[in-house]
């Protein structure tokens, strides 16, 4: 019977989101990124038959496997395409489709995901671009392609599909787009994060966003108590 699994890679929490630090403390990062982390589960959880969770962190571990999915050890020193390829190889016997996503795009629940998956019954490969040109979804049969995650890894994924004769879709989703990496895209879920956890959480700390004119679209600021 035809099956889809989900693979989510997750960094370590200590590494989480540097580029907040001006905005979020270690902590506070290690907190968002959970809080995103379930998002994306719950967003997936009742679409697929299986969630897997890889990374090299216990603490991730941990976490994911209190949210009930299945966890995945990353074995040896390697990078995320090196990662995703164990997870990949430990599903693709077990399951017809994949759909892999990063743990930093909580607005996934409000891109219809479901569509996104049904697409894939039409094409090989369905693909959402992140907004700086990288991959935040991509659903392909299993064993079908190789995963260049990285800078511009969107064009790399388009570029295979072409090359290997695969059929594809190009899901364009402002919410899917949306990855955290600054305080400008923190703003973007205190705007438009209504119901997840990530926006609960951000408020929980006290940030609030406003529009801004300049080379940032959105100021994100703490309330001083």
């Amino acid at each position: 019977m035809p099956s889809t699994y989900a693979i989510i890679p997750v960094s370590r929490f200590s590494h989480a989101k540097t580029r907040l630090s001006p905005t979020l403390t270690p902590y506070e990062r290690e907190g968002l990124l959970k809080a995103m982390l379930t998002d994306v589960k719950f967003a997936l959880k009742s679409l697929v038959d299986v969630v897997v969770v890889v990374s090299s962190d216990e603490d991730v571990l941990d976490f994911a496997y209190d949210l009930g999915v299945k966890i995945l050890q990353e074995k040896g020193e390697t990078d995320l395409n090196g990662a995703l390829k164990q997870a990949v190889e430990w599903c693709h016997k077990k399951c017809s489709k994949i759909i892999i996503t990063p743990s930093d795009i909580p607005l996934l629940g409000h891109a219809n995901p479901k569509k996104l998956i049904e697409d894939s019954e039409k094409y090989d490969m369905v693909i959402a671009p992140a907004k700086g040109g990288g991959t935040n979804a991509i659903v392909f049969k299993a064993g079908s392609m190789d995963l260049k995650f990285g800078d511009c890894s969107f064009f790399e994924h388009i570029s295979g599909a072409e090359h290997n004769g695969l059929s594809f879709k190009v899901y364009d989703s402002f919410y899917l787009s949306l990855d955290v990496n600054t305080a400008e895209d923190l703003g973007e879920i205190i705007l438009h994060g209504q119901g997840t956890h990530t926006q609960d959480y951000l408020k929980k700390l006290k940030l609030s966003a406003r529009p801004v004119h300049g080379s940032e679209r959105l100021q994100v600021k703490r309330e001083l108590l």
